[in-house]
């Protein structure tokens, strides 16, 4: 019974989020080098117009990233990173409070300081493996924890990467990470597979494909595959022309079990959701 409550209601804040239909998190990228030039926001006004409209489109998290972190980005240190989202996530906190704000970032201190300034969700890329002070901090603030599986360092994490089984490689990583946090009394995680992070194209396909296979952890799923290389390479376009493409891998996502849609394009993810939910309802 605790674990259908976890996969079912995560604590933001005191306030409990239901993942009984998915959930739509929409990015905001405070960075002038994020991989989709759309999601970069450049200024406050530039913010709050944006986070606004994904509100209103019918966003339940925001989630805010202060760097850039496609396949051989060059990385900015703690403070710079601070000095970008901090003061953002201050500022949506006060214009909408009532909003669920996500901090994108693998560094503890940063992790530390969002969420003394409005954060109620840490969403961290590296599982806690590039700052070892991040485990025990998600012991002491007790905020759910969005944990990747990437393979390889962001520089190098495309050069060739290989699996035996990707789902049997993921499942064992996640494992043995989850333990750590649960030895640590962290009670609510969620699993993001990490759609392009240190995987090939056929991983990604073949990982979206069993992706049900995840559910065995009971906890809720994040698909994250907006706009990302792994349609554009299929379709043979770009980031701005990939929104049909990614689309038609929410959907599949829903279907396997997603719960969370990571999303550049609000009001469209809401939509398909709404259509998911109607099939589903049938049922």
């Amino acid at each position: 019974m605790q674990a259908l409550l976890r996969k079912n209601l995560i604590n933001c804040g005191g306030s409990l989020i239901s993942l009984d239909q998915p959930v739509v998190m929409g990015i905001l990228n405070i960075t002038p080098d994020s991989f989709f030039e759309s999601s970069r926001v450049g200024s406050n006004h530039q913010l709050l117009v944006q986070a606004e409209k994904m509100l209103l489109d019918g966003a339940q998290i925001l989630d805010i990233g202060g760097q850039s972190t496609r396949p051989g980005a060059i990385l900015i240190d703690w403070e710079e990173e601070r000095k970008r989202v901090v003061p953002a996530i201050e500022l949506l906190s006060k214009h909408f409070p009532e909003a669920i704000l996500s901090i994108d970032t693998f560094y503890a201190k940063v992790a530390e300081e969002s969420v003394a300034a409005g954060a109620h969700i840490i969403n961290d890329i590296s599982a806690g493996e590039s700052d070892a002070d991040m485990f025990p901090l998600l012991q002491k603030l007790q905020v759910p924890y969005i944990m990747m599986h990437k393979k390889g360092s962001i520089s190098t994490m495309q050069n060739n990467p290989t699996y035996g089984n990707i789902v049997l490689e993921i499942v064992d990583y996640f494992s043995k990470r989850l333990a750590e946090l649960r030895a640590l009394g962290v009670a609510d995680v969620i699993l993001d597979p990490g759609f392009g992070f240190g995987k090939t194209l056929e991983h990604n396909y073949e990982l979206l494909q069993k992706l049900d296979r995840l559910k065995l952890f009971e906890l809720p799923l994040l698909v994250g595959v907006s706009r990302k290389s792994m349609i554009q390479k299929v379709l043979q376009t770009s980031a701005s022309d990939s929104l049909n493409g990614t689309t038609a891998l929410h959907m599949i996502a829903l279907e396997r079990g997603a719960n969370i849609l990571r999303v550049h394009d609000v009001k469209e993810a809401v939509q398909y959701v709404k259509l998911f939910q109607s099939l589903v309802n049938i049922g």
